[in-house]
């Protein structure tokens, strides 16, 4: 592997050849529009450090003007489910039939439920 990795540049290839990776790393831009509103994902941004990352995605996500918070994570640093085991990682436990809505009771008194 080359020297050059450890100065932020890496190597990445999936058929055993190492290649050049040309990009910056790729950041999670989160914006809230209100005070109070929660942060919500607004789009991507590429960039080399956490700094250039809130500007990019202040010049591209908030110039409209109605932001009043963003949030930039690594996209590296997210852990996902895994889209293809969506069903069995999902699916509510058979064995804690408690938290099902049928064994809850509404009160009288409570209407447009």
């Amino acid at each position: 592997m080359a020297s050059s990795a450890s100065a932020g540049i890496g190597y990445e290839g999936q058929d055993g050849a190492d290649k050049p990776e040309t990009q910056w790393p790729l950041w999670e831009v989160f914006t809230q529009k209100d005070g109070g509103a929660p942060h919500e994902h607004a789009g991507s941004v590429h960039a080399a450090d956490a700094e250039m990352a809130l500007q990019n995605a202040r010049d591209v996500y908030g110039r409209r003007g109605n932001v009043v918070s963003m949030w930039v994570i690594p996209s590296a640093q997210i852990t996902a489910s895994p889209s293809d085991q969506a069903g069995p990682f999902f699916d509510p436990g058979a064995d804690k039939i408690y938290r099902h809505p049928q064994f809850y009771k509404i009160p009288r008194g409570l209407k447009g439920f």
